[in-house]
């Protein structure tokens, strides 16, 4: 059965009919055509799915879609300034080689991003616990929390970023 569902999309309000059986991932990447968050597992287990709705990193492919009503959803594609400018976590995965195959990586940066949002000085432990549902095959995790690391405490709160302090200016 389809219902209408309103919600917010990456800082945009919109209204959408969805099945009550899909998925989140699957209305954001078939029915949206966001393909940014992308489809590991499909159980819960490797985080490849991670999106935030409401403040919180959740596995989009556990999460209905129907269940984003009245809420906010953020994708890897809501993070880039309206210019195409790289969120900070976005350029540090770049910078620090947190990013190698990158399939894994909007569910990091996402992870990441809702860490910061709520503790913006988290610890090397808090780091690590948020980003332990997300799976990496390529990097050995070293490069990803060396790249979370260089942002923490300057990352930007909300799902659009205008501008970021550069560590040279």
């Amino acid at each position: 059965m389809a219902r209408e569902i309103s919600f917010t999309f990456n800082g945009n309000q919109t209204t959408s009919r969805v099945e009550d059986y899909w998925t989140v991932l699957h209305f954001i990447r078939e029915e949206l055509g966001h393909t940014g968050t992308k489809e590991g597992c499909g159980s819960g287990e490797c985080g490849a799915c991670t999106v935030i709705v409401d403040g919180a990193a959740v596995n989009s492919c556990l999460y209905l879609a129907v269940e984003l009503d009245g809420r906010s959803l953020v994708t890897i594609e809501g993070l880039a300034a309206a210019d195409g400018g790289l969120h900070p976590l976005q350029k540090a995965f770049v910078e620090h080689g947190g990013i190698q195959c990158g399939f894994c990586s909007p569910g990091m940066i996402l992870a990441a991003k809702a860490l910061l949002d709520e503790n913006p000085s988290a610890s090397d432990e808090d780091i690590q616990t948020a980003i332990s549902g997300n799976l990496c095959r390529c990097t050995g995790y070293i490069q990803i929390i060396d790249s979370i690391k260089s942002v923490r405490g300057e990352a930007p709160a909300g799902p659009r970023v205008v501008a970021w302090r550069d560590e040279e200016s």
